[in-house]
């Protein structure tokens, strides 16, 4: 009797997490690596584990105000966040800032270039010799590449030598491959390749900060969305991207 009964509980049980559709969540490229670890341990604990598309920032908020089906959305800055913000397309009172990152100059693991900051003259004199390696302009990491660039007087020497990628991952691999000899990214991205080491790293105050938020959209309807959502932004859920070189806020 006692094992038909637990056998009919686990009948009912069984459909029942079946029928609990995952999250779809749109994330910065940057993010690959720590995401696909979250969700890992978001379905470990009994939950459908979350479907994630990555791409730039830019072109995931793009999808979003084209009406793209998500539950929710991860920026590499708040920029594309605000866009979104200001057309109602998320749900203000989710927004939450939950990540922090470096920005740094990378080279290919054998070459043995120093990027000196300072002085201007010096810096211009390395990145100038080019190609360089940044994202396209609209995406995050693009931004934050021109206006250390900026700060630090050195854009115009080195703007005609840039090569760009339509993802922060993709100026990695730019310099990964030998198609240019040093790429602007991320700290995580860096960290995320056995092909590159950082050869420099940019003053904090040279750009503005590098911010993650994630927000909840409005047209989601999936519970499972608003609960990974606050795993994220929990505290083991942020110990995981701070594993993978990621400042937790």
């Amino acid at each position: 009797m006692i094992r038909s009964l637990l056998l009919l509980s686990l009948a009912i049980a069984a459909p029942a997490a079946a029928q609990r559709k995952p999250p779809l969540v749109l994330a910065a490229a940057s993010l690959q690596e720590s995401m696909n670890a979250a969700a890992d341990a978001w379905a470990k604990q009994g939950h459908p584990r979350p479907v994630v598309s990555f791409a730039a920032s830019s072109a995931l908020a793009r999808q979003i105000e084209a009406g793209g089906a998500a539950d929710l959305f991860v920026s590499a800055d708040q920029e594309w966040m605000d866009a979104l913000a200001a057309k109602r397309l998320i749900v203000a009172s989710s927004r939450v800032t939950f990540l922090g990152n470096r920005l740094v100059v990378v080279a290919a693991k054998g070459n043995p270039v120093r990027i000196p900051v300072r002085p201007p003259a010096a810096l211009a004199r390395v990145l100038a010799a080019g190609p360089l390696a940044m994202a396209d302009a609209p995406v995050p990491a693009g931004r934050y590449a021109e206006a250390a660039l900026r700060s630090l007087g050195v854009w115009s020497a080195v703007a005609p030598k840039i090569v760009r990628g339509d993802s922060v991952r993709a100026a990695l691999t730019l310099v990964e491959r030998g198609a240019a000899p040093l790429g602007i990214v991320y700290a995580t991205d860096a960290r995320a390749s056995s092909n590159v080491r950082i050869a420099g790293v940019f003053p904090a105050r040279s750009h503005p900060p590098i911010t993650y938020p994630v927000a909840r959209l409005a047209a989601s309807r999936n519970p499972e969305g608003e609960g990974f959502r606050r795993f994220l932004i929990s505290r083991p859920g942020k110990a995981i991207f701070a594993g993978y070189g990621f400042t937790p806020r």
